[in-house]
């Protein structure tokens, strides 16, 4: 059969990647430039898919006034443009990475969404996105759309396509989550956002991953940095630790690592294949200015090179404590 994936950004954006040395405010900075990469988070899962040989088809948001990079590399890639054109401009974000490996973004702002165009769009997009095996939807929401019709039309995307991968922060993430989709990936900062409290030990994270899991999400996955990321499911808990990278830039690697889970998932390679694979993709493009180039001898590598441990003994005892605590 074969696999069909659509993923659906709707603040899409330009990033300008570039790097630098320490940056110093309020004074002329040298930026050494990679490049301005059409872009958004279900964007980079489209390229990271489309590498792997998978359908993609892509949707969301795009400004009429600087549309015309995003098509062409839509078309250069061979990925299915369904996206609505609003008026206006798509933003330009600008990601600096220190020689220290710090990356500093200034996300600007761009178009605003009507409530006719949000409509449209909902409407629209829940006809076609029901035809996908997986539809992923990433990133922030733009000015105008309000958080119950994110909640709504996620709750309606759910019950269109039972396997709906959701990536995104602040509030749009508390919206999305509510829907109870399929697969998410927050990052520390993200989840603790999510359980209103920092969560600084593996064993905390770990707690606050398996309460979302029980409330109907099948697949949590934490990503950490350089830390690694932790999957939990219904198989068990693992973390995954990548090998060390020299690093170009940090854009991009979390929709890697949500490219690498989907396909991994949709091929059915077990739990801990998965994950590894995820990691070792996330890993290779910290290596890359830009998102999308997989070459496979190096990610083999790289997968050989990945630490992976089962935490399964940790969370039972975590589920115990949790029982406890109630």
């Amino acid at each position: 059969m074969n696999k069909r994936v659509a993923t659906i950004t709707l603040n899409p954006a330009y990033d300008l990647v570039g790097l630098t040395g320490d940056i110093k405010t309020g004074e002329v900075n040298r930026i050494q430039t990679f490049g301005l990469y059409p872009a958004g988070k279900g964007i980079n899962v489209g390229k990271i898919l489309r590498a792997l040989d998978i359908d993609v088809t892509v949707g969301g948001f795009l400004g009429k006034d600087n549309q015309s990079s995003f098509q062409k590399t839509f078309t250069e890639l061979g990925i299915t443009n369904r996206f609505q054109i609003v008026e206006g401009r798509t933003r330009i974000n600008v990601k600096l990475t220190e020689q220290s490996g710090l990356v500093t973004d200034f996300n600007f702002s761009g178009f605003s969404i009507s409530k006719e165009e949000w409509q449209r769009f909902a409407e629209e997009s829940l006809k076609w996105l029901s035809d996908f095996n997986i539809v992923c939807v990433s990133g922030s929401l733009p000015a105008g759309i309000e958080l119950d019709d994110f909640t709504d039309w996620m709750q309606r995307l759910r019950e269109a396509c039972i396997c709906v991968v959701f990536d995104s922060s602040r509030e749009a993430l508390t919206a999305g989550l509510k829907a109870l989709p399929w697969m998410v990936k927050p990052n520390r900062h993200e989840l603790e956002i999510w359980a209103g409290r920092p969560l600084p030990t593996q064993e905390d994270i770990i707690i606050a991953a398996h309460k979302l899991h029980t409330a109907g999400i099948s697949h949590v996955v934490v990503s950490l940095g350089e830390e690694g990321a932790i999957l939990v499911n219904s198989a068990g808990t693992w973390l995954a630790k990548p090998p060390h990278c020299e690093i170009v830039s940090t854009v991009g690697a979390g929709d890697a690592m949500v490219g690498g889970l989907i396909y991994g998932l949709m091929m059915r390679q077990p739990c801990e294949h998965t994950l590894r694979f995820a990691t070792a993709i996330s890993a290779m493009t910290v290596g890359q200015s830009n998102v999308g180039n997989i070459d496979r001898q190096q990610l083999a590598r790289l997968m050989a090179k990945v630490e992976l441990t089962s935490l399964k003994q940790q969370a039972s005892k975590n589920n115990n404590k949790k029982k406890d605590i109630a």
